[in-house]
C-alpha cells in the first residue's frame, strides 16, 4: 500500500483525534489510526474513507511497549515510512484535590499521557531516522494546562508540563535525523469532553462558570497547518484557544 504521506494518530477514536485524523485524510494523507477500542476506530476510518483504501485501523495501548512496537511495526509493514506523528492520546484523573487523588489514576495519567507519548516518538525516530527520504514531523498535543493548571487536575497538569519538556528534548534530538518536532496546546476546543464546559466547571475561586468553547475544526487546521512545513521549518509551540476563555490572567 503506498501513500505520499503517511500519518498516524493516537487517540484517533474520538474528540480531537479523530477531528484530526477526518483532517489529514481530506488532505489526502494515509492514517494509521490508533487507540484503545476498535470500535471508535473503525467509526472514524468510516467517516473519512469508507473505501478503506487509506486507512489502517490498529488498537493500540500506547502505555504498553509492546503494543506500540507492534503498532510502528505495522505501519512500517504496510506502508514503508512514517511522515507525521500526532502524540494525542490522553486521559484526565479524577477531578479532585491533590491529597485525595489514587496513586492509581496518578500512574494511569503519567502511563498514558507522558510515556505514552515517550514510547510513540522512540519508534517513530527509529522508523523515520532509517527512511528515504529521511526524517519526519512529531506534533505533541500539550494543553493550555501544559503553562497553567485547573483546579484538581494535578496529574493532567503534571503530565502536560512533562510533554513539553519532551517536546523540547525531541525537537533537539530530532536534529541530526531530520526530525522536526512541535506542540500544539488546545484550550476548550469543542468536543464530547468539553461539553461540560458551557454547563460550568470549576474556577481557581472555587465558583462555577461556564466557559466559552472554540469550534474544534480550528485545531485540525492549525494541526494541518504545522504538518504542512517542509522540514527545514517548524512551528515549536502553538497555542489555539477560545478567545474569551479564563486563561490570560487564570486565577
Amino acid at each position: 500500500m503506498a501513500s505520499s504521506n503517511i500519518a498516524l494518530v493516537t487517540g484517533a477514536g474520538s474528540g480531537i483525534g479523530r477531528h484530526v485524523a477526518l483532517a489529514l485524510l481530506k488532505e489526502g494523507y494515509a492514517v494509521v489510526l490508533a487507540g484503545r477500542r476498535r470500535d471508535a476506530l473503525e467509526q472514524t476510518a468510516q467517516q473519512g474513507d469508507p473505501a478503506g483504501e487509506r486507512t489502517l485501523v490498529l488498537p493500540t495501548d500506547v502505555s504498553d511497549p509492546a503494543s506500540v512496537k507492534a503498532l510502528f511495526a505495522a505501519t512500517r509493514d504496510t506502508y514503508g515510512r512514517l511522515d507525521l506523528l500526532f502524540n494525542n492520546a490522553g486521559v484526565f484523573a479524577a477531578p479532585v484535590s491533590l491529597e485525595e487523588l489514587p496513586y492509581e489514576q496518578w500512574k494511569a495519567a503519567v502511563d498514558i499521557n507522558l510515556s505514552g507519548v515517550f514510547l510513540c516518538t522512540q519508534e517513530a525516530f527509529r522508523l523515520m531516522k532509517d527512511q528515504q527520504p529521511r526524517g519526519g514531523r512529531i506534533i505533541n498535543n500539550g494543553s493550555i494546562s501544559a503553562h497553567a493548571p485547573r483546579p484538581h487536575s494535578s496529574a493532567y497538569t503534571a503530565t502536560k508540563h512533562a510533554v513539553t519538556g519532551l517536546t523540547k528534548a525531541t525537537s533537539l534530538d530530532g536534529r541530526k535525523y531530520d526530525i522536526a518536532c512541535g506542540q500544539i496546546d488546545i484550550g476548550n476546543a469543542s468536543t464530547d469532553m468539553t461539553a461540560r464546559m458551557g454547563r460550568g466547571i470549576l474556577q481557581a475561586n472555587g465558583s462555577i462558570e461556564p466557559e466559552p468553547t472554540m469550534h474544534v475544526d480550528h485545531v485540525s487546521r492549525a494541526v494541518l497547518y504545522m504538518a504542512s512545513l517542509p522540514l527545514d521549518a517548524n512551528v515549536q509551540f502553538m497555542t489555539v484557544m477560545a478567545t474569551k476563555m479564563p486563561f490570560i490572567g487564570r486565577g
